[in-house]
């Protein structure tokens, strides 16, 4: 009974062993990080579903925040409930840093030029939209 309790024991160690990654037979994978051409960096970007998007309506059109909110969440992103904002002339997508790949490609998707991505600097374009990564303020252009 003893010798096949040591039998045992030893086999299942070299199956343990040959199917460990430290083995030198199998090869060892490292996990890939993902880089963005739009931002023109080396730095790894979250997914979209984790990017916090505030559109707010700056137009006199009913529920434009709303169709534009829903067409991004369609899309991934991690929308927060529709605002009215200030009057805008145009759409300007504000992004914190680390977010200008994600606000450029927001303005793609919506769309509007990427002339319209600006960094949201010290003041809040929208009350209560400090701590979001990208405030999306639709001007007029958003409604064609």
């Amino acid at each position: 009974m003893l010798i096949i309790l040591v039998l045992f024991v030893g086999a299942t160690f070299l199956a343990l062993r040959a199917h460990s990654p430290t083995h030198p037979s199998t090869p060892t994978t490292r996990p890939k990080t993902t880089t963005t051409t739009a931002a023109k960096s080396s730095s790894t970007t979250v997914p979209k579903s984790q990017v916090s998007v505030q559109v707010a309506n700056g137009t006199t059109v009913t529920g434009l925040a709303g169709t534009i909110t829903t067409k991004l969440q369609l899309l991934g992103w991690n929308t927060l409930p529709r605002l009215n904002g200030p009057a805008q002339t145009a759409t300007v997508v504000y992004y914190h840093p680390g977010f200008l790949w994600a606000a450029q490609e927001i303005a793609s998707e919506i769309p509007v030029p990427q002339t319209a991505v600006k960094p949201i600097g010290a003041v809040t374009p929208v009350s209560g939209a400090a701590g979001d990564d990208i405030v999306v303020l639709l001007g007029p252009d958003a409604a064609g």
